[in-house]
C-alpha cells in the first residue's frame, strides 16, 4: 500500500508537517518496503488559492491510496474522497512513527474536512 505523508523532509525521520495544502512535501511510502518518494510541494506553498486541489491531485496521481496529515480542507477532502484516498490524522512527530501507528491501526480516520479553506 501507498501512503501519503504531510512532512517538512525528505526521509522517515523527518517532522510531519501538519498542514495539507501547503505542506513542503509529501513522502509517499510504499508500506512493504518502506522505500520513499519524495514529492515537492513548493509551487503550492505560496499560491493564492486552489492548492489543497492541486495537492491532492497530485497525492493521488502519485498512487497513494491513504493520507497522514493533521488538517485537510473541504475542497481537498472532496478531491482526496473522489479519489478514493483514506485520510488519517496524527499528532506523530515523525513520518516514521506515523507509519507506525497507522500499521497499527491506532490512527483516526478523517471523514470530513477538519480545516477551514486557505489555512496557513
Amino acid at each position: 500500500m501507498k501512503v501519503a505523508f504531510t512532512a517538512t523532509g525528505n526521509d522517515l525521520d523527518a517532522p510531519l508537517d501538519n498542514r495539507f495544502g501547503r505542506a513542503a512535501k509529501f513522502l509517499i511510502v510504499e508500506t512493504e518496503n518502506e522505500e520513499v518518494t519524495v514529492l515537492d510541494n513548493e509551487m503550492n506553498l505560496s499560491a493564492a488559492q486552489g492548492a489543497g486541489i492541486q495537492a491532492a491531485q497530485n497525492v493521488i496521481k502519485s498512487g497513494a491510496t491513504c493520507l497522514v496529515c493533521d488538517f485537510v480542507g473541504p475542497k481537498a477532502h472532496r478531491v482526496l474522497s473522489e479519489g478514493r484516498v483514506k485520510m488519517y490524522t496524527s499528532k506523530a512527530k515523525t513520518v516514521r512513527e506515523a507509519l507506525t501507528l497507522l500499521l497499527d491501526d491506532k490512527l483516526e480516520e478523517v471523514l470530513s474536512a477538519n480545516a477551514q479553506e486557505h489555512w496557513t
